[in-house]
């Protein structure tokens, strides 16, 4: 009998528990289905499949399993499980994860050990599939594919290229074309030249879990990215996302790809990418167009011309207008810049990258799904486009305060204040604004009337700036009296000594001695 780990016999017991049967059992977890039986057998009789029972622990069943049930080997390769879970998915051979294992990780174990422990691993059983055929015009199926390297004209550099395919599903006729990324704008326009190219448009795309089309995928509720919802609004086709890891369900495309991959790319050389992608239009015209396809047995550009092409939806009056999307963070003044503009977004959003979705007059800015704000597209270069309901309460208010309003707000507060803003705005009205806007908002925390007797003392020693008057409210200096009642101006170079105390009398033999006060000239 096969020994299981106590784990595994504490998930058959639990599924026991639940109703599964042991048929489902043996194919969820692989187990052997005599195992299973035996483990039942054996559950049953210590009472754990009743329902009023509890479920038994992992540490009770290490104790009270049978030595026969108990596993007494553990495959040396246990410890690494994961890594060789993850060279699997990969793609990596046995030979080379023992390999890389021995190299990698310490493994002193053998290969024939790997090669069992993989095998367990592995499924026992391949599983049987149901292909979909569809009618002519019904569906379509897009995804990218990887392209190698290929020079860019504009840099003269190699850069990591791609394919983007879209293989109508009826006739597996294909639309090819080499780009350099797969941001939402490029995904876009491959859409738009691929329904150009096939005169018409599906009903139904069917798209992997790419971000650019898909943020959030889920059987009952996918989320669409939302320039290509819109897109696929002006189309008029439906977008069904692949589930997870199951490219199976978009197989017609991902046939599609792996043959751009082995018989188009494979050994060929291009001068660049624009070469690729004039040399690939007419490989998929006169070679892959024209042979004869596993699957349908006919020819798919046949197939296309007489079934599919008129099948198609037709093209709208208007192509969609192409969407550039951009990242952009916002910054400490709660401003992003696109294309040399400025664009405010509110404040709570500073330090956070949005999506800005460019087009023609609009911009619209979004936090993932969420729209945050719509502006009017900037004209020029330094345009500053700006809601003053973007800042913060305490910052938008001196937005609002202009400089006539400042003026009026202080002679409310008493005429020493409003003297002081005067000479403030008349100076250098531009820079002195946000002074002004302060000195008027000190009002909201020590008052009108503290706030006046502030100015008057600072005016009265020849300094109203604002930092003077709000040190003076600081200090709780205007609740204290003036040296004198009488406004009187400040001499600023009034001397509280005279110059004899710094200079010594000098004797000149013609002039005799000089008077106190009297210093020689230098």
């Amino acid at each position: 009998m096969e020994r299981l780990r106590v784990q595994i016999v504490l998930d058959i017991i639990y599924r026991l528990r639940a109703g599964q049967s042991q048929r489902a059992i043996v194919r969820d977890l692989g187990c052997a289905r005599d195992t299973v039986r035996r483990y039942a057998k054996w559950a049953q009789q210590m009472g754990y499949l009743e329902p009023a029972s509890a479920m038994p622990k992992l540490e009770d069943l290490q104790v009270e399993l049978p030595a026969p049930y108990r596993k007494s080997n553990v495959s040396s390769v246990e410890p690494y499980r994961e890594v060789v879970k993850a060279f699997l998915g990969q793609g990596v051979e046995m030979v080379t994860i023992h390999n890389r294992l021995t190299r990698n990780h310490g493994y002193t174990g053998s290969y024939t050990s790997v090669r069992r422990f993989v095998a367990t691993l592995l499924p026992k059983e391949s599983r049987a599939v149901v292909r979909i055929e569809t009618k002519p015009g019904q569906e379509a199926q897009v995804d990218f594919g990887s392209a190698g390297k290929m020079r860019d004209r504009k840099t003269g550099k190699l850069r990591t290229c791609y394919c983007f395919v879209m293989t109508l599903s009826y006739s597996r006729h294909q639309y090819v074309e080499f780009v350099f990324d797969q941001k939402i704008a490029t995904w876009i326009g491959c859409h738009i030249r691929a329904f150009e190219s096939f005169g018409g448009v599906p009903q139904e795309v069917v798209v992997d879990n790419l971000k650019a089309a898909v943020i959030r995928a889920s059987l009952d509720d996918p989320v669409l990215s939302e320039p290509y919802r819109k897109m696929a609004h002006h189309y008029g086709f439906l977008v069904h996302p692949c589930r997870i890891k199951t490219p199976e369900h978009k197989g017609k495309v991902e046939n599609g790809v792996h043959y751009v991959q082995r018989n188009f790319l494979a050994g060929a050389e291009f001068l660049d990418i624009d070469e690729a992608v004039r040399e690939v239009k007419h490989w998929v015209s006169e070679q892959a167009g024209l042979r004869v396809h596993g699957t349908t047995r006919e020819q798919p550009l046949g197939r296309f011309l007489e079934a599919e092409a008129s099948a198609l939806m037709p093209l709208p009056r208007e192509p969609f207008e192409l969407v550039e999307v951009r990242q952009a963070k916002v910054h400490r003044d709660c401003h992003i810049e696109i294309a040399g503009a400025y664009y405010s977004v509110p404040f709570k959003y500073v330090g956070q990258s949005l999506e800005v979705y460019l087009f023609e007059r609009v911009v619209q800015i979004y936090n993932g799904l969420e729209l945050v704000v719509t502006h009017e597209r900037a004209t020029r270069k330094g345009h500053r486009i700006t809601r003053i309901e973007h800042y913060p309460p305490e910052k938008s208010i001196y937005l609002s305060r202009p400089r006539e309003y400042c003026r009026r707000r202080a002679y409310a507060i008493g005429p020493k204040c409003g003297d002081a803003v005067s000479t403030l705005l008349e100076t250098r009205p531009l820079d002195n604004l946000r002074a002004v806007q302060g000195i008027i908002g000190l009002a909201d925390k020590y008052g009108d009337k503290r706030l006046e007797a502030a100015c008057g003392r600072a005016l009265y020693y020849g300094d109203g700036r604002y930092r003077r008057i709000r040190d003076i409210l600081k200090a709780g200096l205007d609740m204290h009296p003036l040296e004198d009642d009488k406004q009187r101006s400040f001499r600023f170079f009034e001397f509280a000594r005279s110059a004899s105390d710094f200079f010594e009398p000098v004797l000149s033999p013609e002039l005799g001695r000089r008077t106190e006060g009297e210093v020689e000239a230098c």
